[in-house]
């Protein structure tokens, strides 16, 4: 697992350099949350300027030891543009790709499979409105019911007709799924989506009878959301988020 013989980042525009160590950073703040599943999981970022191309982790490597040069470029089919010495995972690529083909504005796809995110998508009600987190969640939210791992490409058509236009989605069965217009929104939100996951499995696990939060609130999440964060919520945070992880290990951006 090496990649000091391959001078990345000579080979690759300024606007794409930078999404790698973005996405590098993603996949850091992700272990560093605890929400990584050894290997497993993905996330995958838009290459700028250029023609369906993305960026996802090489298959085998801990998300904890990404960087920016380690990152594989690949095209909508899941096939290498640029020379990498490791491959990808075809069952994570499955959803992904479905996913920024068929939403232009997907410019990042964060799928985890937390223990909290797993367990409330195995509930008959999924998530409930119980906090301040989940009605941001609820805002732009939708789910897809389990069909297997995910290899098959006759999947694609339902994954994308069962998430529309949300942002937040649920997978039965399986685990969370952000869409973020940048690499720092979908981080950000997936935040929100595992902790209103958190809240709800502690709350039920209290014994307590729950006290919803009422629908109509729900509705006016989104706009509520943007005058707390002036729009811009994964801006906001992620300056903040990157210098926690270079006063951890900078390694990432390597």
């Amino acid at each position: 697992m090496s990649t000091a013989d391959r001078d990345v980042r000579s080979m690759v525009s300024a606007e794409e350099w930078e999404t790698r160590v973005n996405l590098a950073a993603a996949y850091r703040l992700v272990a560093l949350h605890g929400w990584d599943d050894l290997v497993f999981t993905h996330i995958s970022a838009r290459v700028p300027n250029s023609d369906h191309h993305f960026l996802i982790n090489p298959y085998g490597w801990m998300f904890e030891e990404i960087t920016a040069s380690s990152l594989v470029k690949v095209d909508l089919h899941g096939r290498k543009v640029m020379d990498s010495p490791d491959d990808i995972n075809p069952a994570g690529f499955t959803i992904h790709s479905a996913i920024h083909a068929a939403r232009e504005d997907a410019q990042c796809v964060l799928h985890v499979h937390s223990i909290n995110g797993v367990a409330v998508s195995a509930q008959k009600g999924g998530l409930l409105p119980l906090s301040q987190q989940s009605i941001f969640v609820l805002s732009s939210f939708a789910t897809h019911d389990y069909e297997g791992v995910a290899l098959r490409d006759d999947e694609k058509p339902r994954l994308v007709q069962d998430l529309g236009e949300a942002n937040f989605y649920m997978l039965r069965n399986h685990g969370l799924l952000t869409i973020g217009g940048s690499i720092a929104d979908a981080f950000v939100s997936m935040y929100f989506f595992e902790a209103a996951c958190m809240i709800q499995v502690r709350a039920q696990a209290g014994g307590a009878e729950l006290v919803p939060i009422h629908p109509q609130i729900i509705s006016t999440a989104q706009a509520q959301a943007r005058q707390v964060t002036r729009g811009a919520g994964g801006g906001l945070v992620w300056p903040g988020l990157l210098r926690r992880l270079d006063r951890k290990d900078p390694s990432y951006r390597n």
